[in-house]
């Protein structure tokens, strides 16, 4: 009766256990994932591209919903991931590695712009000098890049002028308040060309890209092509040279993998998708190696990148198949060792017994008993002898058992030789 109750108290454990595992798994199966993602301004390209990710992500998702924030740019973002406030940010390439983030994706190169007043007499980069220069906010990621070039072409800190917004900053060069103004942005961005509509703006090349990658190598050369702004009277009028930075997706390092594995399924996946709300999607590639620029990669987006390499098995398979048959080569060899070793131990415990049988056939023969000391001294010797080797592991212990029993048997036919002898000579 015990026993019966204490069965079905365990079948009813386990019921109820499985029970809850079903129901943690479905709940975990609807469980709808929010996430914050940290753009830059509202009218910028991290928010058209994080409003266009966000809806193609839900379409296939449903259950991970991406909500877009509009913030000061990179350096605001990265302190967002920091705190946990945005799960999600857009940064440039360039910005500070952090321990509490990790790269998603490699995502569309930004193009630095440098437009400058035709009025104000600059004609090169280094016309800059003793000019005023205008930035976007700080902290955003245009600000930061635009430290290293000016470093580069001597521009002094004090005429940097950051404004509010890229809005004012536009504003603040079309009314001459500053000679010049700094962007990254993608390349045929509409804010840019209603600026570029006023005669009086006109864009300047960065011509010194590969001294500037000697000391800032995350920055890549680019070009802005040929009436990218206005194709009638073309604006350019010429292919411009200048600097550019890749975007960087990254992920809070607490974030699901799953969910990162999500998203960059849809950023690889259904890019076409992201290209038809927003056209620079289609420069987002598979990374070739899994550094950016320091960053760690999130496991669920190495999860998916590593999705097609063939497994460590097939890898290393001729390497594998390389060492088994040295293995097997080795044990083969270690084997036929073992055998000859104790083939040869034999050998030599039968040589001894041999002498054993031979002495055997001496004693029963002998009539003298000085024969019969000497052949006692024989056993001693081959006793002797056959203690060494097996200590030496010249024969092994089950040979030297065998050969106890022979020695027993010479051993004692000596000493009934012997009396033999005795009794024949006694009176």
């Amino acid at each position: 009766m015990n026993r019966g109750r204490i069965t079905f108290t365990l079948l009813l454990l386990s019921l109820l256990t499985a029970g809850g595992l079903s129901i943690q798994l479905w709940r975990e199966h609807r469980r709808i994932h929010v996430l914050t993602l940290a753009t830059a301004s509202p009218s910028g390209e991290y928010y058209a591209f994080g409003q266009a990710l966000a809806k193609v992500v839900a379409r296939h998702y449903p259950h991970i919903q991406i909500k877009v924030i509009t913030t000061a740019g990179s350096a605001r973002n990265l302190k967002l991931i920091d705190h946990d406030t945005a799960q999600l940010a857009l940064i440039q390439g360039d910005s500070p590695v952090q321990a509490s983030a990790q790269a998603v994706a490699n995502l569309f190169p930004e193009v630095g712009h440098v437009l400058v007043n035709t009025q104000s007499g600059i004609e090169t980069m280094a016309d800059l000098q003793g000019k005023q220069v205008g930035l976007p906010p700080k902290g955003s990621g245009a600000y930061q890049l635009f430290m290293p070039i000016a470093q580069h072409y001597g521009i002094q800190t004090e005429q940097l002028q950051p404004s509010p917004s890229t809005a004012d900053a536009y504003t603040q060069l079309q009314k001459g308040e500053v000679d010049a103004l700094f962007q990254v942005i993608r390349p045929g961005s509409t804010a840019l060309k209603q600026v570029l509509r006023s005669p009086t703006i006109r864009l300047l090349p960065i011509r010194q890209t590969d001294a500037l990658r000697l000391t800032y190598p995350y920055l890549e050369s680019a070009s802005i092509p040929i009436g990218t702004y206005n194709g009638i009277l073309p604006v350019p009028d010429q292919a411009i040279k200048t600097i550019a930075v890749r975007a960087l997706l990254i992920a809070q390092h607490q974030v699901r993998d799953d969910v990162i594995y999500a998203i960059t399924r849809v950023l690889q996946k259904h890019k076409m998708e992201l290209v038809n709300q927003y056209p620079p999607a289609y420069n987002i590639e598979p990374p070739q190696s899994q550094e950016f620029l320091g960053w760690p990669l999130h496991p669920g987006a190495e999860q998916y990148y590593n999705k097609n390499q063939p497994s460590f098995w097939v890898q290393y398979a001729e390497l594998l198949g390389l060492f088994l048959s040295l293995g097997v080569l080795g044990i083969s060899g270690m084997w036929q060792l073992r055998l000859w070793l104790i083939g040869r131990q034999k050998n030599r415990a039968d040589m001894y017994n041999l002498q054993l049988l031979d002495l055997i056939k001496t004693i029963q023969s002998t009539h003298d008993l000085e024969q019969l000391n000497q052949a006692r001294q024989r056993l001693l010797n081959i006793l002797e002898a056959v203690v060494i080797d097996l200590d030496k592991d010249r024969i092994s212990p089950e040979s030297f058992q065998s050969f106890t029993m022979p020695w027993d048997v010479a051993i004692t036919t000596l000493r009934h030789r012997e009396t033999i002898l005795l009794n024949s000579k006694s009176p």
